[in-house]
């Protein structure tokens, strides 16, 4: 079968040459999607080493408070946690609060991914035998001393690997922001689509802004991951 391209067919090159001219507008999104990522990404880590170790602890109400945070973030959509921090507080409090959608995104997505790196953290924390926290507490080491100078040090190697898939996660889940007109790669592209009517080059560009900032990060995690067997197989 094939796919008769004329110049108004949306695989014309001219639709291509019209993306790359304003090439100029996808590459602000572009940096607009980077920023956000990355202040989401060190919410996220601050809340999951927060949660982490909070959910590791023998204090009861510390594993309370992180087990509902754990929960009310896994078990909600992150799109609902756009609606309302964007509008609904500015709703509750008569406009005195109104979150830019940068910061809004930031937010959310940090406090949503940092839910999965707690899982994360925990689990990597717990692979490490028990004897090495007592150990530790039994020699006058406070319990954040022994976190973060024995355990966590420890537990790194188990916890980088799925810790970077998550990052990955966070960074498509970044495109959430089109929704309240971040100006994010992929707000850009739906609003030039709609504009020019070249949706084809406008989410296949896309597409691949995403995977050029995604893909090296996923193959970053999969060479540790390798690392990490080879080293536990010998």
């Amino acid at each position: 079968m094939f796919i008769l391209i004329t110049a108004t067919s949306p695989y014309a090159l001219s639709r291509w040459a019209d993306y790359f001219a304003n090439f100029g507008q996808f590459a602000k999104g572009f940096f607009y999607t980077l920023g956000m990522a990355i202040c989401a990404l060190l919410l996220a880590l601050v809340l999951g080493l927060a949660f982490g170790a909070m959910s590791s602890s023998r204090n009861k109400l510390a594993k309370a408070i992180a087990r509902v945070y754990v929960e009310l973030f896994q078990n909600t959509p992150l799109l609902v946690h756009f609606v309302f921090v964007y509008y609904g507080l500015s709703i509750l409090t008569s406009g005195a609060i109104k979150v830019p959608a940068f910061w809004t995104s930031v937010i959310c997505v940090g406090v949503y991914t940092g839910a999965y790196m707690s899982e994360v953290i925990r689990s990597g924390i717990e692979s490490i035998p028990r004897g090495q926290t007592e150990a530790a507490l039994s020699q006058g080491f406070t319990y954040r001393e022994t976190m973060g100078l024995i355990i966590l040090p420890e537990a790194i190697r188990i916890i980088i690997p799925p810790m970077i898939n998550q990052v990955v996660n966070l960074i498509k889940n970044t495109a959430t922001v089109a929704i309240i007109s971040g100006a994010d790669i992929m707000f850009t592209a739906k609003a030039w689509a709609y504009e020019t009517t070249n949706y084809i080059p406008a989410f296949a560009g896309a597409a691949l802004l995403y995977f050029i900032v995604c893909f090296p990060v996923a193959t970053w995690g999969r060479h540790v991951e390798e690392t990490n067997k080879k080293a536990y197989d010998l």
